[in-house]
């Protein structure tokens, strides 16, 4: 698979769309007159790879004709995340078919297949007579969540509301999906805890935290 040349007037994809419908990924956008081929490159959205490092199975090559007869593209996705599709213009030469470059924003569209969910549960040990108090915080996860995704955030007298509302302390490990336990640690008696997205916005399209 190789570049031809650059997109450009009537060969540009643009206004792409998105749903989900009875389990299944339905693509659209407005094909190009002068344009009868595309590929169309599935990916996890924060992990587009470039032309060369792409494996087979994530660019779907698709006729006009197919496209109508189906009313756009449709596929399944497996798994729960963030996903994006971009669509090329192709043009058939000497060589096969090969990709009109076009890598900007309006042939890509980024979307969320469901959240998964990771719930958690934080078990307080005793302090009695004692200024600190051990903690043990447990996760039941749906998928694998990168360690960057997750803060416990401490704070003296109530819970924190929020990530800023306290001290925030990174994970030095991912979450493996299932049952995780992290190592007990220790914390000042009249000290709460609790878990937060380093960021919501980001995170929270992904996962949905649900404490216990």
């Amino acid at each position: 698979m190789q570049w031809s040349g650059e997109a450009s007037g009537r060969s540009r994809i643009t206004g792409m769309r998105h749903r989900m419908q009875d389990n299944e990924s339905v693509l659209t956008w407005n094909w190009p007159e002068d344009i009868h081929i595309v590929y169309i490159y599935l990916f996890p959205a924060e992990a587009e790879l470039p032309l060369e490092k792409r494996p087979g199975h994530a660019m779907k090559l698709l006729t006009r004709e197919e496209y109508k007869a189906k009313a756009g593209y449709r596929g399944r996705i497996e798994g729960i995340g963030r996903y994006a599709y971009r669509v090329y213009p192709c043009e058939r030469g000497e060589g096969g078919i090969a990709l009109l470059r076009q890598e900007d924003e309006d042939n890509v569209i980024r979307f969320s297949t469901g959240k998964a969910r990771i719930r958690y549960s934080i078990k307080y040990g005793s302090a009695l007579f004692r200024k600190m108090k051990p903690v043990r915080i447990e996760l039941l996860s749906e998928v694998l969540v990168p360690k960057e995704a997750l803060c416990y955030v401490m704070k003296e007298g109530a819970l924190p509301l929020h990530k800023e509302d306290g001290t925030a302390y990174p994970f030095i490990e991912d979450i493996v999906p299932g049952r995780n336990v992290l190592p007990e640690i220790e914390i000042p008696r009249n000290n709460r805890i609790r878990l937060f997205f380093t960021d919501g916005k980001l995170y929270g399209e992904m996962y949905e935290l649900i404490p216990e």
